[in-house]
């Protein structure tokens, strides 16, 4: 469940989306943990797709930026991750799915500096978002609009695995820096990978914990329980090296 305040911010965001976009919004849908059953606001940002049905002018970009942002700054710890998508390649799929904007919390200072810029740049396709209209399909939330089956083709088996690749290719040279996130993300993978699973990271976890070998399980369970509080613990660097080579092995036998 999420927070009354993250309900709160949605809320806001999807009345002023509609305030914003008018006539062109075709919806508005949830995905991620506030979906998932894994929401916690010291650790989750709250991932939204808006969908409209033609492209935005660059005055109607900086207005909806500008909301962005205003609730960013009252958004959990991780903030706000959101795209503007046309219709158009929703349905039939387009990959690698192009987007017209898109904000997370890493982009606020590129924003804040140079606004006329980003809205130039911040446009073109995005792999990632294979992954999230899968979540949207299975498991997503439509916030205001047309219903998810009817904005949003199944996404190709193949070009979901390619988008939640992208994500873990390089685990074994990153695990150290980010050992929650891969560690979770690394096994929900490999859940998909082996039974067709679509996780969250949680679930991915708890899948690791009977489908992987005893020794990893002391990574698996301490990520786990970080996920699940503000707590970040220290992990052993050489297991979880380990631990990302042979879940890659097995990713791509």
């Amino acid at each position: 469940m999420i927070s009354p305040q993250a309900e709160e911010l949605i809320r806001g965001f999807v009345e002023q989306s509609k305030q914003i976009l008018r006539d062109n919004l075709t919806g508005i849908y949830l995905h991620g943990s506030a979906v998932m059953g894994c929401f916690n606001p010291e650790k989750s940002d709250i991932d939204l797709i808006s969908v409209v049905d033609r492209p935005l002018s660059d005055s109607v970009k900086k207005a909806y930026m500008d909301m962005v942002i205003e609730c960013n700054a009252r958004g959990p710890a991780k903030g706000i991750e959101m795209s503007i998508v046309i219709r158009d390649v929703c349905k039939p799929f387009v990959y690698p799915t192009p987007f017209e904007l898109h904000f997370s919390a890493r982009h606020l200072e590129w924003y804040k500096r140079d606004p006329d810029d980003y809205i130039r740049k911040m446009n073109g396709t995005d792999k990632d978002l294979a992954a999230h209209f899968t979540i949207i399909n299975k498991r997503g939330q439509c916030l205001y609009g047309l219903p998810v089956n009817e904005v949003f083709a199944e996404v190709p088996d193949s070009d979901y695995m390619d988008s939640i690749w992208e994500d873990v290719s390089e685990a074994p040279e990153n695990i150290a820096q980010d050992t929650l996130y891969l560690t979770l993300n690394l096994a929900r993978v490999l859940a998909y990978k082996e039974e067709g699973l679509v996780l969250s990271k949680a679930e991915g976890g708890e899948w690791a914990l009977h489908h992987l070998p005893a020794q990893y399980k002391p990574l698996i369970s301490s990520a786990l329980a970080a996920y699940a509080s503000a707590e970040d613990p220290a992990y052993d660097e050489t297991l979880a090296r380990q631990y990302a080579e042979y879940a890659l092995r097995r990713i791509q036998r």
